[in-house]
């Protein structure tokens, strides 16, 4: 039987795994993502292409402490008017953050790669477009205060599986993409490599 090891520390993405049928364990990745992103921002580099770097680094970071096992590491960037947010701070920067993407579209890219024995062996990358409705700080302190502290853990200070949904006008694209895990192909690969059963 085929060692998969999510290299990850995310309790949905676990979830995702494990309600799709695959035996795995968990082993996050030890990595600095700020340290590892920065010269890719720095470089102009599109913002889903830091999502597939960031995955196959805590993939190959995992796989290399973990010999023989196939290790899934993945990784979500959210993209509004071009550039990349990254988790909000605070209630304040949560605030800011949903009232600047009030009534406008934004992209989330997930990437999910598998590495073996320290080398990257499949990337894959999707990605969702979302559109929030035109909603005023009235609905957003009512939402944040409702959510609680859990939005300061995602990006885009959502979670689309709970209250988060009523943020949204319009999504274009795959649940599990939004979720931070390109689920799909995902297990299309891990088939084709006899991990799973067919």
């Amino acid at each position: 039987m085929t060692d998969i090891i999510l290299a990850s520390g995310s309790r949905i993405r676990a979830e995702l795994l494990a309600n799709a049928g695959l035996a795995f364990r968990v082993d996050p990745a030890q990595v600095d993502e700020r340290a590892i992103e920065a010269p890719l921002l720095e470089a102009g580099f599109p913002p889903e292409d830091i999502a597939r770097v960031l995955a196959e680094a805590k993939a190959q970071e995992t796989s290399a402490r973990n010999p023989g096992a196939l290790v899934i590491g993945a990784d979500q960037v959210l993209e509004f008017d071009g550039r990349r947010l990254t988790k909000p701070e605070d209630m304040e920067a949560a605030r800011r953050q949903l009232l600047a993407m009030s009534g406008k579209r934004h992209q989330l890219h997930s990437s999910a790669a598998i590495a073996r024995d320290g080398e990257t062996v499949w990337c894959g990358t999707a990605t969702v477009h979302m559109k929030m409705w035109p909603f005023g700080p009235e609905f957003v302190g009512r939402y944040l205060a409702a959510a609680g502290d859990v939005v300061l853990s995602s990006v885009g200070a959502y979670q689309l599986e709970g209250r988060g949904v009523q943020l949204f006008e319009a999504i274009e694209g795959d649940y599990f993409t939004v979720l931070g895990l390109p689920l799909l192909p995902l297990l299309k690969q891990l088939r084709e490599m006899g991990a799973i059963e067919t």
